[in-house]
């Protein structure tokens, strides 16, 4: 299991009733209903976001900020568009550089080098643009925390307009504006647009008609909304939706000719196509520092430019796949090949600083762990870390701020600087740290799934309805469905073994899934296992002939009692901390000890290395009789004490062994059972 918990939501039948007899397919009514969008007038009010965009001078300084570029414009004053290196940043710099080059302004479009510069403002890029003669520098995407760069703006003789999405410090920049949504005294409707989203504001504050401006760079406005991750409703789903339907008719040849180069039907765009296919082209220019790439793909008018631009973008993709693969491989190979690790800290001197974090993402997930990657110069090293399971990167790096020389970041994604003496220390202090957190904690991973289906309702009209969802991401995810208690016929490696290919069935209905990036040894499992799957749906094309892609997401033990994987009961028995009310329902009986035993002894030849959960649910379906995870933990404990088993819970695995004896053991003699039975007050 991927996922610790699996919440599963339920739709009322009434409610799914009266939004199939508005017109909506059974999938995509069910999945509304469960998300509380039980009635026509919700849904369509959801999906279609009817309201009026909300006016851009509603945003705090955005008058000041418009006052100052008309007053640029006017004096015909050197302007510098001052963007980040990601796509939101690039499609933020582009769209405001094209709009003012409309206006007659000079206006030069500047993205620092990502290894160079770093990111936001910094005093390389201010005195180059002083030396060019720049009087006003307008950031997008970046600024908001940029206090002593704004200082130095104004020593180089440059006003400042900040345009930014990100959140807010108590101390803003002084600057002749300040723009962002995020701001305490801003009242701006929407919090959560992107850096492209407010640039497009300060357009239409400028041009005094947001429906004129969204025409012409709703692709741009739609391309970073997606790749930014912002979520899609309100403000955000009619810059992508109308974006998807401009992207599809686009006259930017170098879109035109990224798209064709992708191999990504235009008419077949999603939000979804952006995400993996569109927007790692265009990162790829920032992560391998051509970031003049992305400019040239999206302002040139000249296709063979645009188509040049596109060609180099997809080259320069493959080699960052290249030197991503390279790093991925060098880190796994200095990976202990023993047992799962608590965290991962690898360093060389080798690695691409752009990459890193990539790898570093792929490797968490994969590994099931908070994972960070050093890239050294000389004696210093710069990370990249990646989150797992609800582990705080940032809270932790301040924790060992001590061995750090810089830090930044949030709970999912951090980086720092740190002296390579210091890594070995820092490398035991965050495995020690995230050791406790994983033992001491329930899995801290949760999918959300949205209903439960029957395998006889994934037919073709079916799961095309699912598309009146569109476009899916943040804020209106993927539908997940559960399909329960499938029996597993036959395991086929696909794509040279890089993924898997599941034929099942549930009744007399066959099901086929694929798994992506996945063998038959990392999902655990094998043919004959019954299984819940956790899947996404899509209709799939290939030579012309379409049909019905069942896409696993998560994978469990099926088990028709229940099983609960709270743990905080377990938690206070190790430290001592559990109430006589909690004994009497961990204390273990002799059955629910024969049945942990008999699935240990009978199942592994002596030896199991299991997720937790999975193995409790392997349990309860074996048994056919309820069983919790904290009752199972506790029957380890007992095994352990009495010497019939080693066990040991390394982060997400348990590793047990079991240990031959000669005589009965009595189990009423360990510490754990004595302890229990004291506390419950009776005899076993």
């Amino acid at each position: 299991m991927k996922y610790g918990t699996w919440k599963i939501a339920q739709a009322e039948p009434l409610a799914v009733d009266r939004l199939m007899s508005a017109g909506y397919g059974p999938l995509a009514a069910v999945v509304l209903a469960a998300r509380g969008l039980d009635t026509p007038d919700k849904a369509g009010g959801f999906l279609r976001s009817p309201d009026p965009l909300p006016a851009p001078f509603l945003m705090r300084d955005m008058d000041k900020a418009a006052m100052r570029v008309a007053l640029a414009l006017e004096r015909n004053e050197h302007i510098a568009i001052f963007g980040d290196y990601d796509v939101d940043g690039i499609t933020a710099t582009c769209l405001l550089t094209d709009y003012l080059r409309s206006r007659g302004a000079k206006c030069t479009p500047y993205i620092p080098g990502r290894l160079e510069e770093g990111y936001g403002l910094n005093p390389i890029g201010l005195e180059q643009l002083a030396r060019q003669g720049v009087k006003l520098i307008i950031t997008v995407d970046c600024g908001i925390t940029a206090i002593r760069e704004a200082r130095l703006c104004r020593e180089l003789g440059m006003d400042l307009v900040i345009t930014d999405h990100h959140e807010c410090k108590d101390e803003l920049p002084q600057a002749a504006a300040v723009v962002d949504p995020h701001r305490k005294d801003c009242s701006y409707p929407h919090h959560n647009l992107s850096g492209v989203g407010v640039a497009f504001k300060l357009a239409s504050a400028l041009e005094g008609n947001q429906e004129r401006i969204l025409a012409r760079y709703s692709d741009m406005v739609c391309l970073g909304t997606v790749a930014d991750v912002m979520p899609l409703v309100g403000e955000n789903r009619i810059f992508v939706t109308r974006g998807l339907k401009s992207l599809q008719r686009t006259t930017r040849p170098g879109l035109k000719s990224l798209m064709a180069e992708a191999g990504c039907d235009p008419a077949n765009l999603s939000a979804a196509s952006i995400g993996y296919v569109l927007a790692p082209r265009i990162n790829a220019a920032g992560r391998m520092g051509r970031i003049e790439l992305a400019l040239e793909l999206f302002l040139t008018k000249n296709p063979v430019k645009g188509a040049e631009a596109a060609k180099s973008l997809c080259l320069l993709n493959r080699q960052r796949q290249a030197v991503e693969t390279d790093i991925y491989g060098q880190a796994v190979s200095m990976l202990s090949a023993q047992q799962s690790p608590e965290a991962i800290v690898l360093a060389s001197p080798q690695w691409h600083q752009g990459v890193v974090g990539i790898v570093a993402s792929r490797m968490a997930e994969e590994y099931c762990c908070p994972t960070f990657l050093i890239c050294l110069d000389g004696e210093k090293g710069k990370a990249s870390s990646r989150s797992y399971g609800g582990f705080n990167l940032f809270a932790a790096l301040q924790e060992f701020a001590p061995l750090l020389e810089t830090y930044g970041g949030h709970e999912l994604a951090a980086g720092f600087t740190i002296s390579e003496t210091n890594i070995d220390e820092f490398r035991h202090r965050v495995c020690l740290r995230a050791r406790e957190y994983y033992q001491d904690s329930t899995p801290g991973t949760t999918l959300d799934i949205d209903c439960v289906v029957a395998p006889e309702l994934l037919t073709f009209s079916n799961v095309a309805g699912l598309e009146t969802l569109e476009p899916c991401g943040p804020g209106c995810p993927k539908p997940v469905f559960l399909l329960e208690r499938l029996t597993i016929d036959r395991l086929i490696p696909v794509g040279n073994g890089r993924h898997l290919r599941l034929k099942l069935h549930g009744g007399n209905q066959a099901v086929s899934a694929i798994c992506f990036c996945a063998t038959a040894g990392t999902l655990s499992v094998r043919e004959g296992d019954v299984v819940d799957l956790a899947c996404t749906l899509q209709i799939n094309e290939f030579k012309g002939n379409r049909s019905v892609q069942v896409n696993l997401v998560d994978i469990r033990p099926s088990c028709s009692c229940p099983c609960d994987v709270d743990i905080s009961a377990y938690r206070r028995l190790k430290k001592s901390e559990l109430t006589p009310a909690e004994a009497a329902l961990l204390l273990p009986s002799r059955q629910m000890l024969g049945d942990v035993w008999r699935y240990l002894s009978t199942s592994a030849q002596g030896m199991l290395h299991e997720e937790p959960i999975c193995l409790c649910r392997k349990i309860v379906r074996h048994t056919g009789r309820p069983l919790g995870l904290s009752q199972m933990l506790t029957c380890l404990d007992i095994f352990r004490e009495a010497g019939l088993v080693e066990a040991e819970r390394n982060h997400h695995q348990l590793y047990i062994t079991l240990i031959p004896v000669s005589q009965k053991a009595d189990l009423t003699q360990c510490d754990t059972m004595r302890l229990l039975l004291r506390l419950k007050g009776a005899d076993l």
